[in-house]
């Protein structure tokens, strides 16, 4: 899951950044990071994560395998 979470929200990060970056650059930190936070947080629960374990679901969930006897 660590992997899954970190191929959603890196680029998810960057591009907010990329986005909206210049225009908040000038904001005290905190503020920043409520703003990216309010973002990143319902898109990641709600589409992202989603998504991608659709995505990697057979990586993520192999079938069991019978072990013989």
């Amino acid at each position: 899951m660590t992997v899954v979470v970190w191929l959603a929200i890196y680029p998810a990060i960057t591009f907010l950044l990329w986005l909206i970056g210049p225009q908040i650059a000038s904001w005290p930190l905190p503020l920043r990071t409520l703003l990216v936070t309010a973002v990143l947080v319902p898109l990641m629960v709600f589409v992202l994560l989603p998504v991608i374990q659709r995505l990697l679901a057979p990586w993520l969930r192999p079938r069991d395998r019978a072990v013989s006897s």
